[in-house]
């Protein structure tokens, strides 16, 4: 039986079966590591399968789970697979009345939630909600994990039945609602079962090695179908051990203690680790310095030869090693722990320049390019990288251009459909069963696929973090004195945007305090008192909206956008592609 037969929760059990004693999840209590091992991670499972049966959770109901990475979140996630329930993840940084479209839109009729500052987003008025806590006290009345762990175990009758109806659970049942945000911003539940989730998990095992002696650093939060699929379910599929990380500014850190054999992320990690090596090695003395130079130059020319196929020149045969043991190994050992195989980076482009450094301190990221809806559908593989290359699509995967150059793809790991909403489902999905993906792309004769530019309006952020600008956009302009905005940021760590103020209220605004402004952008962008306004309409409209986001930096402009310049469609829809064109110089200022 292949993986993408089973459901998650039976492949967990076949690990614990094969591994019992390995540890499955490493987590920090306090300054000191704990480990969960297979056989108690599936124990704890097992009993708070009977504590959520008991609270009256059925196949088929929907459990939300809104906490950051954490054993408790395994824990939880399997007790629902194990009857055949729904996991409905949240991002614990979402705003409250995000977090309430999400259970109301999916129906769901329990949450679990971190502690006491998530359960604080939730709407007392929902009466249906069983709420459960990771981190609670008993004066809140509300049942905590530990209390459901802690219970009394069901008898054998009662275990029996339920490990009876988990065997009824199909790899075709939905498993998990995964939420992303569409084109018009409204955030669309992405169905996917347990085949689409195991099947990326049984594909990428079919090119890369990864069994029991390996270990994962988990870092991005596991409500991004990325890590979801990459950094815990593949893992806990052969006897892996994960380690969860403490956050952004602990991950660092953990690095070097716990030197993980592979480490998933989005691209601006890696951009992080670069460039904080480049700022170290500024700060060398003058001979260390050039002799860090001189090793990363030969890094780099071995590292062309590599990716070209080419075997290295004579004189690099000889220094290649000499660097390596001078320089590159330390900044290996610094950047990934020393015993990294293979990175992997998803969610969001990565840039050349970071790719072709870590190549040339000798690791290798393998990019690769998936959605929500698909969560892999190529990557590359280990002995045919391509720096600029998205890789080949995974077994079973089929892939082709459309008439206009749109990548489409099908195959098993595709998603059911947005929940409760058959026209999006439609028009994502062909009749021949062909997703859209909404990405210009090219296919070489390696069936190497490249991504060129993007059909839909959504920013994709560095950090994997989708943002749907339509809405936000919207929203600033209901401010009296925001004309029009543009938002901008693809690729980038923030989102930024481009400002036309609305000249009528601003000029009463100005002449009520006797101020000038011109209308020039040079003009504008020197006006810190009108500089001053715009941003605090900014914050105020920007106040139910997630961390990422909201606008970091704006630049003023001064002329409206126009059909003639090209910066509008004949029925006045703005071309984002136009503006940021006609504003490159502003928008290259502001994301640097």
């Amino acid at each position: 039986m292949g993986l993408s037969d089973n459901t998650i929760y039976r492949t967990v059990c076949a690990t614990a079966l094969r591994f019992p004693e390995r540890p499955a999840l490493r987590y920090k209590r306090g300054n000191a590591y704990e480990r969960l091992t297979y056989c108690e991670l599936l124990k704890q499972a097992r009993a708070l399968r009977a504590s959520l049966d008991a609270l009256g959770v059925r196949r088929g109901d929907r459990v939300a789970i809104l906490s950051y990475n954490r054993p408790e979140w395994a824990v939880c996630d399997l007790a629902i697979q194990a009857l055949g329930a729904v996991t409905v993840p949240i991002y614990h940084t979402l705003p409250a009345a995000q977090v309430r479209h999400y259970l109301s839109d999916s129906g769901a009729t329990m949450i679990i939630v971190e502690d006491h500052r998530q359960l604080a987003k939730l709407d007392p008025t929902m009466e249906r909600l069983t709420v459960a806590m990771i981190d609670g006290h008993e004066s809140s009345g509300i049942p905590t994990v530990a209390d459901m762990l802690g219970q009394p175990r069901s008898d054998a009758h009662h275990d029996a039945a339920l490990d009876e109806a988990e065997r009824s659970v199909s790899p075709d049942d939905i498993a998990t609602f995964i939420y992303t945000s569409g084109t018009t911003g409204a955030p669309k539940g992405a169905m996917l079962s347990h085949r689409a989730l195991l099947y990326t998990t049984e594909a990428a095992l079919q090119f890369v090695t990864i069994d029991q002696r390996d270990v994962f650093l988990s870092f991005l939060p596991l409500c991004h179908v990325v890590e979801r699929v990459g950094g815990y379910y593949l893992p806990l599929s052969v006897g892996a051990e994960i380690v969860y990380s403490q956050g952004p500014f602990a991950v660092a850190g953990e690095i070097a203690e716990v030197q993980p054999t592979a480490f998933i992320c989005v691209p601006r990690l890696y951009d992080t680790v670069r460039e904080r090596v480049t700022d170290t090695l500024t700060r060398l003395r003058p001979v260390p310095r050039r002799i860090a130079h001189w090793a990363l130059a030969i890094g780099r020319r071995a590292a062309k030869r590599r990716l070209d196929g080419a075997s290295l020149a004579l004189v690099d045969r000889v220094l290649t090693p000499v660097a390596d043991r001078l320089v590159l190994h330390k900044i290996r050992q610094r950047a990934t722990g020393g015993r990294v195989r293979f990175l992997v980076s998803g969610g969001a482009p990565l840039s050349p320049e970071t790719g072709f450094f870590f190549e040339s301190i000798g690791v290798r990221i393998l990019e690769g390019y998936g959605l929500t809806e698909f969560p892999v559908i190529s990557i590359n593989r280990p002995e045919t990288a391509r720096i600029g290359s998205v890789g080949t699509p995974l077994p079973g995967v089929e892939v082709r251009l459309g008439s206009d150059g749109e990548i489409l793809a099908r195959g098993p790991s595709m998603m059911r459909g947005y929940h409760n909403l058959p026209e999006e489902t439609a028009h994502v999905i062909d009749a021949d069963g062909w997703f859209h993906t909404g990405d210009i792309g090219a296919i070489d004769t390696d069936d190497r696929i490249t991504i060129t530019e993007r059909i839909k309006d959504i920013i994709v952020l560095a950090n994997g973090k989708n943002v749907a600008p339509q809405p936000i956009e919207a929203r600033l302009k209901e401010s009296p004195y925001i004309a029009e905005a543009v938002l901008f940021g693809d690729g980038q760590a923030v989102v930024v945007a481009l400002i036309l103020p609305a000249r009528e209220p601003v000029e009463a605004w100005a002449a009520a305090r006797g101020i000038q402004v011109g209308w020039d952008n040079g003009a504008l962008c020197d006006s810190p008192d009108l500089h001053g306004l715009i941003k605090a309409e900014i914050a105020q409209q920007s106040e139910e909206l997630a961390d990422f986001e909201r606008i970091r930096r704006f630049a003023l402009i001064g002329r409206p956008f126009s059909i003639e310049t090209g910066e509008l469609t004949p029925t006045l829809k703005v071309r984002r592609r136009a503006v940021a064109e006609q504003y490159a110089d502003i928008l290259r200022e502001m994301q640097r």
